[in-house]
């Protein structure tokens, strides 16, 4: 993948998107690589279809590095208007939609890195702190306070429903912090048995809260409606202001 070789730059259309007149299953019959090659030949309104198929996952991989929507959005449009000039470069030796997630995912990192949040942070003894550590030391905004108050929901309701037996050794063990031999001790059971119970209750808190949030897992970082729109918007009016320019 040549990303770093400058390309011809297609020419964006003025007139409603194609698509537009394609029916549901039209759309979803084209294949990336036609949509691409009539992009290619001319055809630029179709580059909004690509846009659409792609636009909430592409999100999903960026705010994965950045941790932040606005930046998030900010970086899409960028790996779009990346995407569209290099879109002469693709090759089919790897799926359209993995060149192009490859494309975002070095687009954010590249962001990321100049902020330098993509690198190891140290403490004053010189020792690695982890995100979560790095997070701890942050100011709580009330989004994440209350997040935090639906997960202790989530988790207590799932602590309830574990059997008794189970329920005192996770206790012990996970939110009291006893060592093995504590809670043995505590409990009267063998360490062999504690381990094991507590084994067991983190088998069934996992099912549990699966149960519970596994519905809501696909609906994470949605890139719909107005936020979609706008992005789509947004590429195609720099793609026309870079074209301007670069005739001028």
């Amino acid at each position: 993948m040549r990303i770093g070789c400058r390309a011809e730059k297609l020419q964006p259309s003025g007139s409603s998107p194609l698509y537009v007149h394609m029916t549901v299953q039209e759309q979803k019959a084209i294949s990336d690589g036609e949509l691409v090659d009539r992009i290619l030949d001319g055809e630029t309104g179709l580059y909004e279809l690509i846009m659409r198929r792609y636009n909430q996952r592409l999100f999903r991989v960026i705010r994965s590095v950045l941790r932040d929507d606005r930046e998030a959005e900010d970086t899409l449009q960028e790996s779009w208007v990346r995407i569209y000039e290099h879109l002469r470069q693709f090759a089919s030796r790897s799926s359209f939609a993995t060149w192009i997630t490859r494309i975002a995912f070095y687009e954010a990192l590249s962001r990321a890195r100049k902020e330098r949040r993509w690198t190891a942070l140290e403490d004053e003894t010189g020792e690695i702190v982890s995100h979560a550590a790095e997070r701890a030391n942050k100011p709580t905004t009330p989004e994440e306070l209350a997040i935090r108050s639906e997960l202790r929901r989530v988790l207590e309701s799932a602590i309830d429903l574990l059997p008794d037996v189970y329920r005192s050794v996770f206790l012990l063990r996970e939110v009291e912090g006893l060592s093995t031999a504590e809670a043995a001790d505590c409990l009267e059971l063998s360490e062999e048995a504690v381990k094991t119970r507590l084994h067991r209750a983190r088998g069934m808190l996992r099912r549990t809260i699966e149960m519970e949030i596994g519905p809501a897992i696909p609906e994470t970082y949605l890139f719909m409606g107005e936020r979609c729109e706008r992005t789509v918007a947004a590429v195609f009016a720099r793609i026309g202001a870079g074209d301007s320019r670069s005739k001028t």
